[in-house]
Formats: structure tokens, sequence, C-alpha cells
């Protein structure tokens, strides 16, 4: 089997409320994705999506995905898309660094894959059973009583674990924050602190050693050796996310115990085949992993829940959704789709997941 076409696509999905982070430093309200179809000479087609959040939150941006695609695309026409481990290593070559560029592509060829397997993903990923995944809501920063009303609508809706974001210079406010969403929530939901790398190491410590709250708390400071400091130096478990960027990162965590757990973030690390990797490397050293895309539509959000379904129960905790955050919906009704508080991997041959091409417009570019 042969590549014989990659066709890219440029959507808008606009948030359906601003949403603020970092301690309401950053502000989203528009996310720019990309879309990948990759034909095959055997009649398969495979869909891959990129959709970085914003370009403020991690070094990534719509545009450069498309910039990087049409690099890569010359040399990945006519080469094997089911032979992923070659195809990473091509793609590496010709490119590197960029791993969000690549995500889609990847993703893309692992949807080929499991259509000529005649698998689900789930179960190409290590699963053996299409497993509901708790899915958690993702709070928006507010004053406290902003935040718990937000948690309340989430409550409403099935989520049972819930991301805070918090951060800031204000250490008072801080604090009352998490004690207040502490004692509002209830005894069978959870809650875990984001910082969003806004604290230094001083005031992270100076906060998380005067709340009562032992939650999670997910990427206190900037950079991993910050974190590993303020781990070392405070009771609440610590998760890490945006100072995780490739592998390695990954098992310098590991090395200097860093954190008791991390985000899998598969456009961050540069697709599935990545993100599998670190994943297992996860379960054999005993973390508790988010499986989560960064951002785009169900597409994305489907082929992240793939790969937590097939993620021991002990290791995985629940999955961000963003396509519930947005006002379009280009793939409707399809994939992964919060009920009741858990999300369900299709079990179809594949990713599962077909966007409806009228939605997506015209393509901007295509590669033979």
């Amino acid at each position: 089997m042969k590549i014989s076409a990659i066709t890219v696509f440029q959507i808008d999905l606009p948030l359906s409320e601003p949403y603020y982070l970092s301690g309401g430093r950053l502000k989203f309200e528009l996310l720019d994705s990309t879309f990948v179809r990759i034909d095959t000479d055997e009649g398969l087609t495979g869909w891959g999506e990129a959709c970085p959040w914003g370009h403020t939150y991690l070094p990534a941006h719509g545009p450069g995905v498309r910039a990087g695609i049409e690099t890569l695309a010359p040399v990945l026409i006519g080469t094997d898309p089911l032979a992923l481990d070659a195809l990473n290593r091509l793609m590496d070559v010709t490119l590197p660094g960029h791993p969000y560029v690549k995500s889609a592509i990847d993703m893309a060829c692992w949807d080929i894959l499991g259509q000529k397997a005649g698998l689900p993903l789930w179960r190409l990923l290590g699963g053996d059973t299409a497993t509901a995944v708790a899915v958690n809501s993702s709070i928006s920063t507010g004053t406290p009583d902003e935040m718990i009303s937000l948690i309340q609508k989430a409550s409403a809706k099935g989520y049972r674990t819930h991301s805070a974001k918090i951060g800031g210079t204000d250490i008072a406010q801080d604090i009352e924050r998490i004690e207040a969403i502490t004692a509002a929530l209830p005894a069978d939901e959870h809650v875990t602190f984001d910082v969003n790398r806004a604290w230094l190491p001083a005031t992270a410590i100076q906060v998380l050693n005067s709340v009562s709250a032992r939650d999670w708390v997910e990427q206190p400071c900037q950079t991993l050796g910050e974190c590993a400091h303020v781990a070392s130096r405070v009771a609440q478990p610590i998760m890490l996310d945006e100072c995780m960027h490739d592998f390695s990162d990954h098992l310098q965590a590991w090395k200097i115990a860093a954190c008791e757990g991390v985000k899998v973030k598969p456009n961050r690390l540069g697709g599935l085949t990545k993100a599998k990797q670190v994943r297992d490397f996860g379960v054999s050293i005993g973390w508790q992993m988010h499986i989560e895309d960064l951002g785009g539509s169900a597409l994305a959000d489907t082929a992240a829940i793939h790969l937590a379904a097939s993620t021991p129960d002990a290791n995985r905790l629940a999955s961000w959704l963003c396509h519930y955050h947005l006002s379009v919906d280009p793939v409707p009704g399809q994939g992964a789709r919060n009920i009741d508080g858990f999300a369900t991997p299709p079990s179809t041959p594949g990713l599962g997941v077909i966007p409806d091409e009228a939605l997506l417009g015209a393509p901007i570019a295509t590669y033979r």
C-alpha cells in the first residue's frame, strides 16, 4: 500500500465562550484546526486533525501545521502508511522537531491501518475492550463563586472530575479559590488544580503549603526543573503537562522524581505513535495519566480516547474533550462523546470518524 495523495483543510473552531487560563493571563476565543485526508492506492482513506490550543499556550500554531505539511508531503507520497515507525522516522529526518505538525499525518495513517486490519484503534493500541473513559471538565479561571458555578454546570452534564484553572501573582486569591472549590465539591467528585505554569517556585510552595487540599496540582511552574523543586517540598501529587515535549522529558521527569503523573497529548508529542510510547513508559513506572489532545473537534478527541481506552484502569485518569467547548461541529454526531460523564471509542475499523467535507470547506492544498 502507498500514499497517493495528502489533502489539507483549514477550519476555524470558535469557542462557545471566552476561555481563560494561567491566572487569566491567557485568553482564547477561537481555535485554528487543520484536517488531513490521506488517500492510498488501495482505495483506503484516513483522517487526522492537528489543532493547537491557540498560539500562546505552547510553541505551536495553526499556520505552522500547514507549512510543515507542505514540507513533509513530497517525501511521504509513495510511502507505506502502514509502516508507522518508518514513516515517523522519515518525518523526523525531513523536518526535525515540530511534532505538532506530524500528529495529523500519523493519526490518519493509524486510521488507515485500522481499516486495513479490520480493527478499531483501541484494539491496535493494546486494549481488549471498548472501555468507557471517564471525562473531565475544564473550568476557566474566575472568582471562587464563578468557578464553583461552572463546576456545578459541568456536574449536571455528568462530569465527576474537574480541571480548575488557577495561578497568578495574587497568592491570597489562589488560596481562596482552592479552599472554596474543595469545600464546595461533592464527595464523589474530584478536582485537579491546573496552574498552567503561572507560578514561580516560591509562590507554588507558599500556596500549596497554605491549603488543606491534597488534590492533584498540575504544571505549577514553567520548567521541569522548577516543578521538580516544588514537588519535593509540597504534599500534593504533581501532574506535569506543558513542559513534557518528548520522550526524553518524560524519562528525565521520572529520573528526578518530578511528578506522580502526566498529561499525554498526541498533538504535542507528534501523534499516536509517540503518545503510545509515552503511555507505555508511564504504565511501566506506575504513573497515572490523563490521555487527551490539545484541542480540536471530536475527531482529535476520539483518537485520544482510543488511546485512553486501551490504557490499564489503574494508570488511566479522566480525559478532557475539547469539542464540548466549541460552537461548531465538523463531525456531527460521530466519535467519542460525553454520555453521563463517560466517552466510549467507536468499535468500527480505524478511527471511526469521517468528517463532513461540506462542513470543512474547500481544501487549501492537495499533494500527489
